[in-house]
């Protein structure tokens, strides 16, 4: 008889309820329950840094068990993901995007056979790890985490990376599996006002708004390329007005969401609030 958890995919559990459900161990990417023969996967974006799990269009790319040296196929339950396909458990995958919290994606099973690459492990050392190739089973409702998720997550190993050697970091580079992971991910539209983008460009009169140089180039119509960027981002509740809408140049549209400072934002309030204080006195 299969094991039917009351999820749904998206579902977001806490640790405690995930134990509770699978009546699994609290720890661990790969938790064994013989009450309900079930074998919970967990890929974790935020804590794991050992594993280099990837998705490649549907397929999930898992990581095996085992932090330090080569790993097995033989250990603990990287054995019994492989035995899978005979031996009747059952596995179900969850993502952390977010500490201590488990986004559910449904019943996994095997999709190609296990194979071995090179990864550093939990001491920086090149080992061989064992992959998975995971697929959704009945695979319907869409899972895909937020485009900003991965950006974070990203930007967050980038900064551990830098932290290597020039040796370290060239090694780690040069392993990297020239196919490339992907994979789908939500990204919020904002209905932005035309009117309003066109009516910042029009009063920077080719100028960025911010650092006050001319555009860096013209656009295919021969018109001054700026970009038109929110003070108050529309993602933190700003508004898509004349007041909080601005035109700058590639270089400090960049610099406003990486480094987002408060004395840059405050030019560009003044810059808007000149403006229309110009408009009352006419």
């Amino acid at each position: 008889m299969s094991f039917e958890p009351a999820l749904r995919p998206g579902d977001v559990l806490s640790n405690d309820e995930l134990c509770e459900m699978f009546e699994c161990s609290p720890q661990g990417g790969m938790r064994r329950s013989h009450r309900t023969n079930s074998l919970v996967l967990i890929s974790n974006y935020v804590e794991d840094a050992v594993y280099e799990d990837r998705w490649v269009g549907s397929i999930l790319h898992y990581t095996g068990m085992g932090q330090k040296g080569d790993q097995s196929v033989e250990f603990m339950q990287n054995k019994t993901l492989a035995q899978s396909p005979e031996n009747g458990v059952q596995m179900f995958l969850f993502e952390v995007h977010h500490p201590r919290e488990y986004t559910y994606f449904g019943e996994v099973r095997l999709a190609g056979e296990p194979y071995q690459e090179k990864q550093p492990d939990v001491d920086g050392d090149i080992r061989s790890v064992w992959m998975f190739p995971l697929e959704i089973v009945n695979a319907g409702r869409s899972t895909a985490p937020p485009k900003e998720v991965f950006d974070h997550i990203f930007q967050k190993k980038e900064r551990a990376a830098g932290e290597l050697s020039a040796e370290q970091l060239r090694e780690r580079a040069a392993r990297v599996r020239p196919e490339i992971g992907k994979r789908d991910v939500a990204v919020t539209q904002y209905d932005r006002s035309h009117w309003v983008s066109q009516y910042a460009k029009r009063r920077a009169s080719g100028r960025c708004e911010l650092c006050g140089e001319p555009a860096p180039f013209l656009d295919k119509d021969g018109i001054p390329y700026l970009e038109t960027h929110h003070i108050v981002w529309l993602a933190r509740g700003g508004e898509d007005s004349i007041e909080n809408t601005v035109a700058l140049c590639p270089n400090c549209h960049r610099k406003m969401h990486v480094l987002d400072q408060p004395a840059d934002r405050n030019v560009l309030d003044v810059v808007t609030r000149n403006h229309s204080l110009d408009l009352e006195q006419r």
